[in-house]
């Protein structure tokens, strides 16, 4: 009786939940594909942000998601190795472990905060005192932004990196021992390979959920309108070209921060709410294919590695 009425717990809550969120996602796209156009996507906003379209906030997203991949998987990843493979059961790894788990439970607007303390106020104007030059380093820019979520997604990263690891057999580094390989080769040659899907997977989710923060972002680098990109030009010498790049030191628009603004700070929510809706479908639609690539990458190396 008792198993008959958990199982049917479990199914009621598994349905309220998929009903949830096909609602959900039925609302958003119903009101925002009559936004949706090729001049929503590719144009800056005007007249207050009532009309025009979102491409800075959408090309502001993609560079910060872009820096925070940067930043944080190298470093998520490698925290893991270190926690898994070198030291084991030692003081340090549980330090390690009990920091990870304290950090993952933090809330995210405490990460914002901290960021603007550390990043902004603390390191920025101290690269400013020693240049003496003025205010560059000092000042609310993307490039401290994508670190303030880098440091946010750091723990998810390191945690399914970890579990990645850890599924690997144990028998597979005995045996890697026994035939004369180092520790480093071991972990390089015969634990990363069949860890990448588990990597990559968990790290993508991590990085999609990042994506769509935006307390994090609240202080360290969102504009409230910015219809200019932030990109800078880098001449070539003795060419004459000049390449486009990120300015990692420039202030930017993105998607959640254009939500929240939209939703609290409009003159007139009326006029911008299907700006809003389309938004929010643009930015619900690249965490899918965020989302979607990461079960693509597993499927792809799972059979790779089935095959060999």
């Amino acid at each position: 009786m008792v198993e008959v009425f958990a199982l049917g717990l479990l199914r009621g809550t598994t349905l309220v939940l998929v009903l949830a969120t096909f609602l959900m996602l039925g609302s958003i796209a119903s009101q925002g594909a009559r936004v949706i156009s090729w001049e929503f996507l590719t144009t800056e906003p005007v007249e207050g942000m009532t009309h025009g379209g979102i491409f800075p906030a959408v090309f502001g997203t993609l560079c910060i998601t872009l820096l925070m991949i940067l930043m944080a998987l190298p470093l998520g990843v490698c925290a893991a190795i270190y926690m898994v493979e070198y030291a084991g059961g030692s003081k340090m790894a549980r330090i390690i472990r009990a920091s990870v788990n304290n950090l993952a439970g933090v809330p995210s607007i405490v990460f914002g905060l901290f960021g603007v303390g550390f990043f902004v106020l603390f390191l920025g104007r101290s690269l400013d005192r020693v240049r003496g030059t003025g205010l560059l380093f000092g000042q609310p820019a993307m490039l401290w932004a994508a670190a303030t979520l880098a440091v946010l997604v750091l723990p998810v990263i390191i945690v399914n990196t970890a579990e990645a690891l850890n599924a690997v057999p144990r028998s597979h580094r005995e045996a890697s021992f026994a035939l004369g390989a180092t520790r480093w080769q071991t972990v390089r040659r015969v634990v990363l390979p069949q860890a990448r899907s588990g990597i990559l997977t968990g790290s993508i989710l991590s990085i999609s959920r990042g994506a769509g923060e935006t307390a994090p972002i609240l202080f360290t680098g969102c504009a409230y309108f910015l219809p200019r990109l932030p990109l800078v030009s880098l001449r070539v010498p003795f060419t004459g070209l000049s390449i486009p790049m990120i300015n990692p030191l420039d202030q930017f628009m993105e998607l959640s921060y254009h939500i929240f603004i939209m939703a609290t700070q409009s003159t007139d929510a009326a006029i911008t709410r299907p700006i809003q809706y389309g938004t929010t479908l643009v930015l619900v639609g690249l965490t899918f294919l965020l989302n979607l690539g990461a079960i693509l990458l597993r499927i792809r190396y799972r059979q790779s590695i089935e095959s060999a």
